[in-house]
């Protein structure tokens, strides 16, 4: 194995993926709390990048240049980050940003149509979820799921679950 190899490994300790819904933020910070190390969210960076919300960059700059932020910021977290990292729900759509998965522990944060839905709510306020939510989120899942499958390492099931209960399968799973 090259050093370049050893440092993939290392950097960041784990990636969650998964759907808005999934409780990627809220695992990340138990997981954090658990192993005592950082965490750190992509949505959260484009967001402090651009200086505003990422509704406000859909509806202000378009989808194209919100999914460019997002590119760059799972790019720079997964090559420095060395914690817990929280990727959005749409980056694994760039094939970049699949490609720089290689080598990293993945965890799939699978949830059904009905959980994602109850968490997300039918309000949501996210971008992608303006008009009919359930049917945005069960299209949004049934296009995503196969490629959030395709760069983990491990899937771990939501639905019905806590929080804590996820995230303590995901210690066992992965403590070495």
């Amino acid at each position: 194995m090259s050093a370049g190899e050893r440092a993939v490994e290392t950097r960041p300790r784990v990636v969650l993926v998964g759907p808005m819904g999934a409780g990627k933020t809220t695992v990340a910070g138990l997981l954090g709390q658990a192993w005592g190390v950082a965490v750190r969210d992509t949505d959260h960076d484009v967001e402090a990048g651009a200086g505003r919300s990422i509704s406000e960059l859909f509806v202000d700059e378009g989808e194209a240049h919100f999914r460019a932020l997002e590119r760059d910021a799972a790019a720079r977290a997964l090559a420095d980050h060395e914690g817990v990292l929280a990727l959005g729900g749409g980056a694994v759509l760039d094939p970049e940003t699949r490609e720089r998965l290689a080598g990293h522990r993945v965890v799939f944060l699978r949830v059904g149509l009905s959980d994602a839905v109850k968490r997300v709510g039918l309000g949501s306020s996210r971008p992608l979820l303006l008009g009919n939510v359930r049917g945005t989120i069960k299209k949004l899942l049934d296009e995503r799921t196969p490629i959030y499958e395709s760069v983990a390492t491990l899937v771990v099931e939501t639905d019905g679950r806590t929080p804590d209960e996820v995230a303590a399968e995901i210690v066992e799973a992965l403590d070495d």
